[in-house]
């Protein structure tokens, strides 16, 4: 299948992230930025526009995998480890970290979304889902970015409306 037949959409508004693929449309509640929608560097808002994913981390990683730096830490997240950590943002299973496509607008200068760090990744189980709540990514239940991971190529193409 053509890379062109694989995209993302996600909309701010609904809190849903909707993956449509050459076979089947899914559908994923998210959670957003809780500063809303924006694009400045070190605003904590989630970029709007076009977007690809520049890159795929944690394949075959368990579930739960904690992640700093893009990096595996070796810890599998659980309520004790949340405890010892209480600050952590924590980063989980999966990572898929967006690149901006839009010059000016999440690309390159003090909007450009890789620059920022903006990915779709997992977070605890125990944090709502619906409710913009994140520092400016989008987070999504472990199961589920496992299987939205799964199920794309790198380079999809990604819209984030608001």
């Amino acid at each position: 299948m053509s890379l062109a037949s694989y995209s993302i959409m996600i909309d701010i508004s609904k809190q849903l992230l909707t993956l449509t693929t050459p076979n089947n449309t899914y559908e994923y509640s998210v959670s957003t930025a809780k500063n809303g929608a924006g694009q400045r560097e070190g605003s904590g808002k989630t970029p709007l526009g076009n977007h690809y994913v520049r890159a795929m981390i944690g394949r075959g990683a368990p579930i739960d995998s904690v992640f700093v730096g893009r990096r595996t830490t070796a810890e599998i997240y659980s309520d004790s480890l949340a405890s010892d950590f209480p600050k952590r943002d924590w980063i989980l299973s999966r990572i898929l970290w967006l690149c901006g496509k839009e010059k000016g607008l999440n690309r390159l200068g003090g909007v450009d979304s890789m620059r920022r760090f903006i990915y779709i990744h997992g977070t605890p189980d125990s944090e709502p889902m619906g409710i913009p709540l994140s520092h400016g990514c989008i987070r999504m239940r472990n199961r589920d970015i496992i299987q939205l991971f799964d199920l794309i190529p790198i380079g999809t193409h990604v819209l984030i409306k608001a």
